[in-house]
Order: C-alpha cells, then structure tokens, then sequence
C-alpha cells in the first residue's frame, strides 16, 4: 500500500487534486519487527539510484490538477504543505489491483487497525451491508467519508446504522485514508474511533474498461475437522473445491468541457458473486462445541421431538424424549439435525453502481461542483430450513394422526383419555419446505452539490447541500407461520365424512387449514407444506440531508506571525445542519412473530435525529527554520453540536507537530468528544434475538452437587433457579438462547477521550526510507452498547444481584425455549450507558524503496499494529476485563494484540512487476469456559502485473498461497460476534485460497 512518507495526512485538494506528495508504492506485513528490521538493514545493502517513473495500472485520468493549498484528511486547514501531527495509513488505487479485492471491505481488512464487521461472511442475522470497525470499538464510532463528505447509514435493518462500503465503487477509488487517531471536533462526534475517506478520481480521461474474474479453492484435508463429523453422523467436505466465483466489470470515462473550465468522470460497474456454504469446507461441515470435539446439532430434526424437557419430571412423572419411526415413537437417544451444511458462509450478490463526479469554473475564482452516486445491491442470506422450534408447547391427545402406540407413549400411560392435551415440547424440522432465505436489497442514493473558491487572495470558501437515500427491500422466504402450525396440529375427524381435518377449518375460522401429519415418515404433503409456508416481508429506508460550508483564512499575509515563524496562522470558521432519518416497516408477520424461524419479534422502527453545529479549527505555526525546530505547528478545534431532542455536546481536540529536522518529526494529538445516541440507538424497539452459549452454567445433569460448569444450587437460585429444577434443566442442543434486545430512549451521550503521540524519520543518509511509530490511547466512558448476555448471567451467579433481574427463566427453568416475551426464558441486553472502555496500542510503518542496479527497483512496506490494552468494563460492580489478544464472552470478537502487513514490490524494466506480501495475525486466547485459543496465522500473497502495452495490462495473483485455513473458534463465532461458519471471516482468510485474473484495457 502506498504511503505518504510525511505520515501524517493524506490530503484531498479542494478540487480533488493532489500535489507535493512523496508516495512509496508497497505494502507489507510481516510478523513481529522482521520487515522492519529488513527495510532497516536493506538500504545499506543497495545505495538507491535516481528515482525513475513507476509503472503500474495506465492512469484513467490526466493526472491531478496543481494546487496551491491542500486539504488534509482530518482537519479543513488548508495547507502549502503535506505535514499534520494525525497518524494516517494511506491505501492507493494500486492496492485494490494488488489484492484482487472487488469488495472494499475486502482491501481494508487486510490493514492491523481495521476490522470488517458485516461482511460478504455473515449469514445469520447479516445486514447484507459491509461495515468498517476501527480499533474495534464498533462501526457506530467510525465515520466513512467520500470525498471528505458522509455516507450514510447503509441499511435500516438492525444492526445496520454503519456505513455500507457497497456504496464505494472500487474502481474509481484514488486513495483511502485510514486516520485512527480520532477526529471529531473535524467531522463529528461520531468520528471516536477515526475516519475512513475515500477520494474518488475526477479526472478520468477517455474510456476504459476492466474485467475481472475470481474464485476461492480449498484442499478440505482436515481429517481432525471430518473425523469429528463423522463419528457425529455426518458426511463432512471431503477432497479438493473451487467456490464462490466473483465476477467483476466496470467502464469509466471522463473528458473535459467547457475550453478546459470543467471536467466530468463518470462510471458503471457491475460484481456478481457466487455463495459459498458451510457444507463446502471441512471444518465448517458441522457446528463444534465442547473444546472442538463435538458437532453440536439441533433438536428440531426432520423425524419429529416430542419432549418435556422438565416439565413431566418436575411434576414427579416420567420424563418424555421421542421421536418419530414410521408411525411409532421410539426413544430420541441424543439424535439431533446437522444445520450447518445449508448456511452460507459467502452469500451470494449482485451489485450495480453508477456514478458522475463533476466540476466546472464557474467564475474566475470559483468552482461549482457535483457528485451523483448510485447503488443497487441484491444479496442473499441462507441458513437452514425452518420447522416448529418447540413451540406449541401442548398437544393434543386426540389428534387423529397419532397410532395406537403414539398415543399410549404420549398420553395413555399417564392417563390421559383423547379429550386432554399433554404438556409437550414439540420440535420437528421442516425440510420440506427448503432453507430459509433472506433476500435484502438496498438502492442508495447520493446527491452532493457544492461551490468553493477564494473570496480573496487568502480567502476560502466551500459550500455543500448533500442529500442521500437508501431504501431497502427485505424478503424472508420459506419460513413458517407459528399461528398456523398450532391450527394445523389440532387435528379432528369431520363428523360427517370421517377425513381429518383442521379444528379451526371445521369451525369456520381458518377453512384453507391443512392439518399437518408429522408423526408418520413420509406423512408431510405439498399441500401441507404450502399451508404453513409463510413469505415475511419488510421495507424500509435510511435518509440524510446535510447543509455545510466553512470559510478559511490565512492571516500571515496580514502580518499575523509569530516571531520565528515563516507563516501566519490560519482559521476555519464554518457551520452544518444534518438530519438523519430511519424507518423500518416490518409486515404483520414479523411484527406478530408469527416466524417460526425468526428468534423474536421484528418490531419497527421510525425515527428522526437534527443536529446543527458550530465549529472552528486554528493551526499556529510557533517556528521555522530554528535550530531544533525546522517547523512547529499547534493546532486546535472545536465544534458545538446542538441536537432537536435538547441535547447539547462539546467536541475538542488539540495537535502539535515538531519537525525537529528535514529527517525526524515528532506529533501528539488530543480529543474530548462526546457521541450522542443515533437513531436505531434511540428507537430500536425491543425484541428476541439468539446469543450462543458453551454450556449453559445452570443447565444439564448434576454431580456432588455442582452442574458441568461448576455452579451450585445456591447459585444457580439467583437466576431464578427453583430446587425442583436443579438437575433437570435441559440445555439448549444447538447451545442458541434467548436474549431480550433493543434500543433506549434513557440513553445520554458517551464521553471519550483520545491521546496520540508518535515521531516520523526519514535519515537523509538513507534516501527512500522512512519509518514512523505512534502510540494511541482511547477511552470511552458511559460506552452505548450492550452487555454479553453470557456476562449478565454469570455475574448473577457470582452474586452482582442486580444483573439477577435481567435473567427471566422459562417454566422449566430454561433460557431458549419458545419466543414469547412474556413466557419464555431469556436475558434482558438492551443498550444502555456502560461504564468504560479503553484501548491502547502502537502503531508502526516503515517503507523504503531503492534501486538495483539494471534489475530495476524494490518497493518494501511493513504496517505494524500492536494492541497493549483493549478493556471493557461493562458493568458497574464488574471488575474490567482486557481482551488485548482474548476472544468470548465479554470480549466479544477476536481482537489480537499484533497483526502486521508487509508487502515487497519489484518494479522490473521488463514491463512484468511482481509483488509478495505476507500477512500474519497474533494469538488470540479464549475467556469462554470452552478455552479454545485462536491459533497465529501467517498468509503469503503473491500478484504481478504485465502492462502489455500503454492501453492494457494483466493482472493476476493467488491470496493465502498455501491455502491456510482459519482458525476455528466454534459455534461459540456466532453470529452476535460477527462470526460464521466456526470462525470470524471478517479478520481471518475464511474460504482458503482466492485467485482472481483482471485485465484492463483503455478504449480508443
């Protein structure tokens, strides 16, 4: 990845062009501080000749215009210079081509500070967007910007408020600049964690077309992974795949107009990707659980399981577990559904963009400008097929469908006559009716028209309206309807024709009931499928208006300077009023749970937010030229937010920056923000959703007094444990629990303080190299968020009695049964203020390039990110847990305590360029009780290009060369965690290895 050498700021021109940049093309990561010590030792090896012309990609445009002052990421100053005191990481468009990504989010999760949350990886519960989380402290804290201007919130769906990078074309990106050091008296208060701005090009010259074409392949030589499932009764992946083919193309063009006063880019891209499921790869051919020894599975099967799990045993009858054979009930004996193989582990997409960045002279000194975008993104969720999950929770003993038999198991041997209903769980999986599927499609669009200019000679101004719009569509297909399998299991015989049929078609209250034959095999029919098939539907859309402008002024031309400086200070003064709005309408269906597979109720959600703000941003230079003090620059920021609900935040933040020399420069930055609540933050209605849990703490058989997690009686009776329960409370098969989720009107804004410190050294004595190294420290106090249900639940047992009233056991003294708020056992985790969280770490970069003699040259890039503390104390009374290098439980995702990129670019004479990167992520250990530590990985990458002539170039290249395969981390990678298919795809290469081939040719 290329980088300015300045480290501080990528800047953006005010009219999107760029000057004074030394950029060093490469990028890298190699584990601990090899490629640094190789870019250190390198440079003594081989004395770098004159710097030469770069090939690469043939530039679409005529290159960037010449400015006088530049904008920098981060701040508004304009500046004659590319110093800032902000650590930046800059990725180029070369980047994108190297890697082969086609999804942005692809790219940036390869940077150590960058984490992908929704991703192309996730299927249950996925958003269908793709969102950036910086430092992990969550993508509601990192502010995505295009062109230096918001995006907007990517989907209403829950979970959806960040971003989605969908809206990014990918071929048109320029540079992305990844500033991690917090930038919210800048941008907002959303920016606590830093800001991700992607410049577009708008200087594209002619037309130019680009294919790509991509796949993954994987060996499935696990044997350890299929052995497992195997002795579980499964048949797992099994010998070589290749999967999950990418198609990409785009057309670009630009020209100017206007006797050279005005230019225009437009373009049109299409990506169509394949899906992937977990039954394509061996280690995600079933659902582990217990330390990765067993397949964990499901009891809602497709033979049908009657149980009371409690309920009989604690009425002092006999238990009851069975299943269906032909038309008999044997004993379950453990036999549970394998519902990995459906889910998918890539979804499958099909995404059109389109696109025209615009700008033309409209006076002398003024520039009108637009950027028009356009998005629609068609994707698909898959898991497996829907079923009754235990629910009714009665049956009746007269049902015509049962034999003789079924009813003596059922009914007759605790006396029961066919006038009574037993008290029953009833879970049978109805594969009849095909995998459930979610189908999201999002159609945005962004509008941004602005003028800027000088108002005088150190004058100037930007203003900007930005109007933006997604709308989403969302169909959920082949699930079932609660309400109807209830009607459909209350079977009768008509009196009059003896056929057996619905009570409530007998009744007259539901006539096109079909009654549902799930104790014979083979008993389902069409017609019964077609009944209780229910299609759930919502739509929704999320909007932002933005209205902004700020003037700059530069005061040394006044005789504003300090004594030893060259320049005088300069001030922004400016202004932006935003509204945000989302609406999310659900079908009755969902707002009813009536789902049978859906976890909960979908609730929707309308909501508003206004903010209007003041801000003012000043940058001192104390010295220049000094001994000691080559340039010294203080800098500052504020910026009022007044939101519509009375809620007022102040945001500020100070830098200074030191070159002490032309080859060393120091940096130290701080900022106080305060984060008001967002929309869905606000008005998120509560509802059920699914948390995984390995083993449930009270659950299961007891032995000397203790359950298999070790709890006792006494503990266990906090969480409302009766003495009757003990030892029969049955835990969840597939380890899925219920948890009360939602949004909060009490909620006030966070608190966060960042500091950041750090030097740049780029040695005179050693042309082409530069090293930098930043410290960062954040923390966020009254964090929004919500607790781990896990956590809740155990620090009940541990005697945090107010965590007690969160836990609301079910009838038998369980936490997954059914989906009824008001009977069902569950965990209340609603956001809400929590206490403190604090992250800490270091940040390195050193890139050298230099020549070898007629071979051509060396680009080296090494990007070091070190984590020393990542806590979270989510709970007053709780004591603060750091989960610098841990995974689970309060932690959440893994968040590993070094990842670095190292990437080596040779630049041949001979129009082919290889390029060698190499990957590694740290270990991460595990806080669950399970103890499943996430072993290191090292990933290999390997590309070239062969620009075959000045208007075309191959590329191709091969990720994860040796075809590693991620670390497993369980069922326990759930979903809440953005994990998939027992692993976490947005940090980890989750498919194996990925070859892709682009060619680009430019259009006469």
């Amino acid at each position: 990845m290329a980088f300015d050498v300045m480290g501080a700021d990528g800047e953006l021109g005010a009219a999107g062009g760029r000057r004074g940049m030394h950029r060093f093309p490469g990028s890298a990561a190699l584990p601990c501080l090899a490629g640094l010590l190789a870019a250190v030792w390198l440079p003594f090896m081989h004395p770098p000749p004159a710097a030469a012309e770069e090939p690469g990609d043939p530039a679409p445009g005529a290159g960037a215009r010449q400015l006088d002052e530049l904008v920098v990421t981060g701040t508004r100053i304009l500046r004659s210079d590319v110093t800032g005191s902000s650590p930046i990481v800059r990725a180029e468009a070369g980047d994108l081509a190297a890697q082969g990504a086609v999804r942005v989010e692809d790219m940036l999760r390869t940077l150590p500070q960058v984490v992908a949350n929704e991703n192309a990886g996730r299927s249950y519960y996925s958003t269908g967007t793709a969102t950036l989380n910086l430092r992990g402290l969550g993508a509601a804290r990192t502010l995505v910007l295009v062109n230096g201007r918001r995006l907007p919130a990517g989907s209403p769906v829950p979970g959806g408020m960040g971003a989605d990078l969908n809206q990014v074309p990918a071929v048109m990106v320029d540079t992305v600049d990844v500033l991690t050091g917090g930038a919210s008296a800048t941008y907002g208060s959303d920016a606590v964690a830093g800001v991700v701005n992607f410049r577009l090009r708008d200087d594209v010259e002619g037309v130019h077309l680009q294919y790509q074409f991509s796949q993954y392949q994987h060996a499935n030589d696990g044997h350890h992974w299929q052995r497992i499932a195997r002795e579980a009764g499964h048949a797992p992946a099994d010998g070589p795949v290749w999967d999950g083919q990418v198609s990409d193309a785009a057309l670009i063009a630009g020209t100017g107009f206007g006797d050279g006063r005005g230019h225009a880019s437009a373009y049109v891209t299409f990506r169509d990707v394949e899906p992937v499921s977990w039954g394509d790869r061996d280690y995600s051919s079933c659902a582990l659980v217990n330390g990765l020894t067993e397949c964990a599975g499901s009891a809602t099967q497709p033979r049908g399981t009657f149980a009371d799990f409690g309920l009989l045993r604690e009425h002092g009858r006999e238990g009851l577990d069975v299943q269906v054979e032909g038309d008999r009930f044997v004993p379950r004996a453990g036999t549970v559904y394998n519902f990995a193989p459906p889910n998918y582990f890539q979804r499958s997409d099909r995404r059109w963009t389109a696109g025209l960045l615009a700008r033309h002279d409209v006076r002398d000194r003024s520039e009108a400008y637009t950027e028009l975008q356009f998005m629609d993104d068609r994707t698909v969720a898959q898991m497996a097929p829907s079923g009754t999950f235990f629910h009714p929770d009665t049956l009746g003993c007269g049902n015509p469908f049962l034999s003789g038999q079924q009813f003596q198991v059922l009914c007759g041997r605790y006396g029961l006559t066919p006038g009574d209903e037993q008290s029953i769980y009833v879970g049978r999986r109805s594969v009849e009716s095909g995998n459930r599927q979610d189908h999201l499609r999002h159609a945005s669009y962004r509008g941004v028209v602005g003028l800027r200019g000088d108002l005088a000679d150190r004058w100037q101004y930007d203003l900007h309206v930005q109007r933006a719009r997604v709308s989403m569509r969302r169909t959920f297909l082949n699930d079932l309807s609660k309400s109807r399998i209830r009607r459909a299991l209350d079977a009768v015989r008509h009196p009059d024709t003896g056929e057996i049929v619905c009570r409530s078609a007998l009744d007259g209250s539901d006539p096109d009931c079909v009654p549902w034959n799930i104790f014979r095999e083979d008993g389902v029919t069409q017609p019964m499928v077609d009944y209780l098939s229910l299609p759930l539907s919502a739509t929704g859309a999320t909007g932002q208006t933005v209205v902004s402008g700020h003037v700059t002024a530069d005061f040394g031309d006044y005789g504003f300077r300090l004594p030893h400086a060259d320049e005088g200070p300069r001030v922004v003064w400016g202004g932006e009023h935003r509204r945000e709005y989302l609406r999310y309408d659900p079908d009755a269906a969902f707002r009813n749970d009536d789902g049978a597979g859906q976890g909960g109720a979908n609730k929707p959600v309308d909501g508003t937010i206004e903010v209007s703000e003041l801000f003012v941003e000043a940058s001192l230079p104390l010295a220049h030229g000094a001994a000691y003090a080559d340039a010294l620059v203080l800098d500052g920021g504020y910026r009022h937010s007044a939101y519509g609900d009375g809620v007022d935040t102040d945001t500020f933040g100070v830098r200074a920056s030191w070159a002490v020399n032309a080859g060393l420069r120091m940096r130290a930055s701080m900022q106080r923000a305060m984060r008001a609540p967002n929309v869905r933050e606000r008005f998120l209605p509560q509802g059920f959703n699914l948390f995984d849990m390995d083993p449930e703490p009270c659950a299961g058989p007891v032995a000397a007094g203790r359950t298999a997690a070790g709890r006792t009686l006494e503990e266990c009776m906090r969480s409302g444990v009766t003495a009757a329960q003990f030892g029969h409370i049955e835990p969840s098969p597939a380890n899925q629990y219920n948890v009360l989720e939602g949004g909060s009107t009490d909620l006030v804004p966070e608190e966060s303080d960042t500091f950041a410190y750090g030097l740049i050294w780029t040695p005179a004595a050693v042309p082409g190299f530069t090293v930098g190294i930043d410290h960062y420290a954040i923390e966020i106090r009254k964090g929004i968020s919500t607790v781990q249900p896990e956590l809740i639940l155990n620090q009940c047992l541990d005697g945090n009695l107010p965590q007690c009233a969160k836990v609301r056991r079910g009838r038998g003294g369980d936490l997954w049964l059914g989906s009824d708020l008001a009977q069902s056992g569950h965990i209340v985790s609603v956001l809400a203020n929590l206490t403190v969280e604090q992250v800490r770490g270091y940040d390195l970069t050193a890139s050298y390039r230099f020549g070898v003699g007629e071979w051509g040259r060396l680009h080296l890039r090494d990007v070091l990110s070190v984590t020393t503390a990542a806590s979270r104390q989510a709970l007053a009374g709780a004591a603060g847990v750091d989960c610098a290098g841990r995974w689970g439980a309060t932690c959440g995702a893994p968040t590993p305590e070094l990842r670095n990129h190292f990437r080596m670019t040779w630049l041949t004479p001979w129009r082919i360029h290889p390029s060698l990167a190499w990957r590694y992520i740290d270990r991460v250990e595990d806080v669950n009780a399970a103890g499943v530590d996430l072993d290191a990985r090292h990933y290999v990458d390997l590309s070239a290009v062969w620009d075959y002539s000045e208007t075309a170039n191959l590329r191709i290249g091969i990720n994860n060369l040796f075809d590693r395969a991620p670390p497993v981390a369980g069922l326990a990678a759930g979903p809440t965690i953005f994990g998939n298919g027992n692993t976490f795809p947005g940090l980890y290469d989750s498919l194996g290895r990925y070859l892709f081939a682009a060619l680009r040719v430019a259009l006469p």
